[in-house]
């Protein structure tokens, strides 16, 4: 082992236990007093993350802190270990940039995952309207037979019925959280027979319907440009293939475009059009229900 390779790793050591203390540091602030391994404090210091996707969560400030520093190390580390230390340094730049793509991420997915479920809550709605439920008794009984995300979501409105809000407001809580305009029709479905009246339990099977198609046609939309999208991404992620290739083939060849500028140059400039084609793939492939 080279003096060189004893300093760089113990450096990453050095670096690895100075941001488990400053993670520790900050999960004590938030009042996590008992000791952590360093599984269990990387388990933490993730576990926003799965939050967003199972719960809709928004980590706070100092969650979203401790995962910058947690992806920074490792992104210093790989890079270092690929390519050497500017391109860790360039990837631990884009480390918080990338924590944030994957909460978004996670919390979309959680909305889109509430959103195709609401067939199954109309339905449920329904069938225990059709049982002799009021309709305020309806939405606390139907939260029961709920799974996933969704049920997690209608918990919040059933705790807020529970608590003796009114029911229109809770709806209208329900609605103003997500925003999206299956919502807000499912929530108007519910105010609109308190203030008018009407078979509900019918009005909530049609909406059940109309959505479930939407959904279907969705699903037959996405399976028909499944290919094409394939194709995109492929194309987009083959520059990348090649040159992760070309450095199994000649080591030093990552090393060799660091130490060029004009080399580095065009490298930026083909990561940012690979980026925006990879962006605007995503966009035209999204297909938006509502």
């Amino acid at each position: 082992m080279t003096a060189a390779t004893l300093a760089a790793l113990l450096s990453g050591l050095a670096a690895f236990l100075g941001v488990a203390a400053v993670i520790d540091a900050f999960g004590e602030r938030d009042g996590e007093k008992e000791p952590r391994g360093a599984r269990n404090l990387i388990a933490s210091t993730i576990e926003p993350l799965r939050r967003a996707r199972r719960e809709g969560y928004l980590p706070t400030s100092d969650e979203r802190f401790r995962l910058a520093l947690l992806f920074s190390f490792a992104a210093i580390l790989c890079g270092w270990w690929l390519a050497g230390p500017v391109v860790g340094l360039f990837l631990a730049i884009a480390a918080p940039m990338t924590i944030g793509w994957l909460i978004s991420r996670g919390r979309r997915r959680y909305r889109r995952s509430v959103e195709k479920s609401l067939p199954d809550v109309a339905r449920a709605i329904a069938d225990c309207l059709s049982a002799g439920h009021s309709p305020r008794g309806a939405l606390i009984a139907a939260t029961a037979s709920l799974e996933g995300p969704v049920r997690s979501e209608f918990q919040v409105m059933r705790y807020e019925l529970e608590a003796g809000a009114p029911t229109t407001d809770a709806i209208r809580n329900l609605a103003n959280r997500f925003g999206s305009a299956r919502v807000d029709a499912f929530a108007t479905a519910l105010i609109s027979q308190r203030l008018a009246g009407g078979d509900l339990a019918a009005l909530l099977r049609r909406f059940a319907e109309g959505a479930a198609e939407r959904d279907r046609v969705a699903e037959d939309a996405r399976s028909a440009t499944a290919q094409a999208r394939f194709t995109g991404y492929l194309v987009v992620a083959m520059p990348a293939g090649a040159a992760l290739f070309t450095e199994l083939l000649r080591p030093g060849f990552f090393a060799s475009i660091v130490t060029s500028v004009p080399a580095l140059i065009l490298v930026g400039l083909s990561l940012v059009l690979q980026l925006s084609g990879f962006i605007l793939i995503s966009r035209l492939a999204r297909i938006g229900v509502t």
